[in-house]
């Protein structure tokens, strides 16, 4: 029987014509869409849509979906892999960054496809599953006693049945080094349903400590429906973070800012990262010079409380860690 999410996953808008459409806006957005779509395709689930002011094409959840001509553009310094995880790879489906922990590509299905993804271009027909390349990632965890903390990735992990998710986690529940799984997901914020009775099974059977790296990049994200599935989660024992991506026009300023971290601890998730942008081709209209990064956090601390401000940091090819930037 299919569950209420992967119907409503089904029900997806994938054609710039369909988006346009539904939310009223003027067809002179339906050429540069198609244009750009056909680069990077379109994918936005029925509820975000719901969350989107209609008419207004400068909407700041509207800016995360719909292709645009900027995407067209050719900017120096970007590229299709910005942070080098081609040269990361363990495995087939298998990044190592950064000691004691390593990140497992599990599918490169997403429920939304967001223009500023850095893994727009990654090579995903080298890392499916099919030939048995993720039991062979599996065996390289098994088989590394340094790698403690497991991330299921993708594409979203979330994508993937509850029987497959389980297949996985029961592997790395039997890894005696492994102490840790993340879950790096943004389906319960654009598709709530996904957060089900079969999910919380899932998490609840799992022995190992378990946390939940959200993504939402703005307050408008968080409706009672996300609020609704994280309380699901932290009941089922799971840890929730977030980590945003500081984006021009959608959230950089700093009342945008102090709006989201309250939505978010409201919702019961702590804010976490803020990252500025990886310099991945076609998305260059997104950036925010690090020094204005440094400003808007700089004044984000004097208005809330430090747990509520996130880390403002950058990914460097190659670093041992995450670069923190100060402010």
């Amino acid at each position: 029987m299919t569950a209420t999410w992967q119907r409503e996953l089904a029900e997806s808008v994938t054609r710039p014509e369909a988006l346009i459409a539904a939310l009223g806006l003027s067809v002179e957005h339906l050429p540069p869409a198609r244009a750009a779509a056909e680069g990077f395709g379109l994918r936005v689930t029925r509820s975000y849509l719901s969350r989107i002011r209609r008419g207004d094409p400068d909407d700041p959840l509207l800016r995360q979906v719909l292709p645009r001509a900027d995407e067209l553009v050719e900017a120096p310094g970007y590229e299709s892999d910005p942070l080098h995880e081609s040269d990361a790879r363990r495995a087939p489906n298998l990044l190592q960054k950064y000691h004691g922990r390593a990140l497992l590509i599990t599918t490169e299905a997403c429920a939304i496809h967001c223009r500023y993804c850095f893994r727009r271009e990654f090579p995903y027909a080298q890392a499916r599953e099919g030939d048995g390349r993720l039991r062979a990632a599996l065996e390289a965890v098994a088989a590394d006693e340094s790698l403690q903390e497991i991330i299921l990735s993708g594409g979203d992990p979330l994508s993937l049945s509850d029987a497959r998710l389980t297949s996985i986690t029961d592997a790395l529940a039997a890894t005696s080094h492994v102490r840790r799984i993340r879950v790096h997901t943004r389906q319960p914020i654009v598709l709530p349903s996904r957060v089900d009775e079969g999910l919380l099974e899932w998490i609840r059977g799992i022995r190992l400590p378990l946390v939940f790296v959200l993504h939402v990049n703005h307050a408008n994200e968080i409706d009672a429906d996300v609020r609704e599935a994280c309380a699901r989660l932290r009941a089922a024992g799971a840890t929730l973070l977030n980590q945003s991506v500081l984006l021009r026009g959608v959230n950089d300023d700093v009342g945008t800012l102090e709006s989201l971290s309250g939505a978010l601890i409201d919702a019961g998730v702590l804010p976490y990262y803020l990252h500025l942008p990886d310099r991945v081709r076609g998305t260059a209209h997104f950036d925010v010079e690090e020094g204005r990064a440094r400003e808007l956090l700089s004044q984000l601390s004097g208005r809330l409380s430090g747990y509520l401000v996130p880390r403002l940091v950058r990914e460097v090819p190659g670093a041992a860690a995450k670069m923190a930037l100060p402010f």
